[in-house]
């Protein structure tokens, strides 16, 4: 932790102190409770726009499998979010979905599939207090039957018109809003660790500075 706190120090001096007191704000908000999962995705935009509200929601990790489709980025809806996430490819020939399953239940984590079409939980009378692992799935067809079969549960967001389903991308958004307001009222302790603090801190600082491997090889010859 030492080795990290003194590249914080040695970077924050070439960066804007304005930058920096932004970066302890908002790293004040973020959790790693809730995360998300992708699973083969291919519009480009619901992509971008599900990582653009990860990141206005507070959501760090991002869990991105690629089966039959390549995960695309578009920065103009991102507006640049993809930046300050933390992202999880699975992009392997074989067994991308199930590696994340696996990947996301070692790490204590509850599968919870939106869909509308299965018996769900509604949104409202979702239990905030477990570590969760939204699944969203491929565009028209949903999550595979792989990840239904093992998920530990389903939710769905109240729907009163004729329409059956949201886009997935404004499905999350209002998934991701509510989730993370109740579990800020909560007795829950889902703020990062002083830990995972740093080591986002010094990851934002490294990629908001130019040439930063010259600058790091040139901290490494000073110590």
């Amino acid at each position: 932790m030492k080795e990290i706190k003194d590249q914080i120090d040695y970077l924050t001096t070439l960066v804007t102190t304005n930058r920096v007191l932004r970066f302890d704000e908002v790293l004040q908000q973020r959790t790693k409770h809730f995360t998300v999962v992708l699973e083969d995705l291919y519009q480009k935009h619901n992509q971008s726009a599900i990582v653009r509200s990860c990141d206005i929601f507070g959501i760090q990790d991002v869990h991105v499998i690629e089966n039959k489709y390549v995960s695309y980025m578009s920065n103009q809806v991102a507006k640049g979010a993809q930046k300050w996430l933390d992202f999880k490819m699975y992009d392997s020939i074989n067994h991308n979905t199930q590696a994340c399953i696996d990947a996301v239940k070692n790490s204590g984590y509850q599968l919870i599939v939106t869909s509308p079409h299965v018996d769900s939980c509604f949104l409202q009378d979702f239990d905030v207090t477990k570590k969760t692992a939204f699944v969203f799935g491929v565009e028209k067809a949903g999550v595979s039957q792989q990840m239904i079969e093992q998920a530990d549960g389903f939710i769905k967001i109240p729907m009163y018109g004729f329409t059956e389903s949201l886009n997935v991308s404004v499905a999350a958004a209002i998934i991701l809003q509510n989730v993370t307001e109740r579990i800020k009222k909560s007795n829950v302790a889902w703020q990062l660790t002083d830990f995972e603090k740093m080591e986002i801190k010094l990851n934002w600082l490294k990629k908001s500075i130019k040439n930063i491997d010259l600058i790091m090889q040139r901290y490494a010859n000073s110590k």
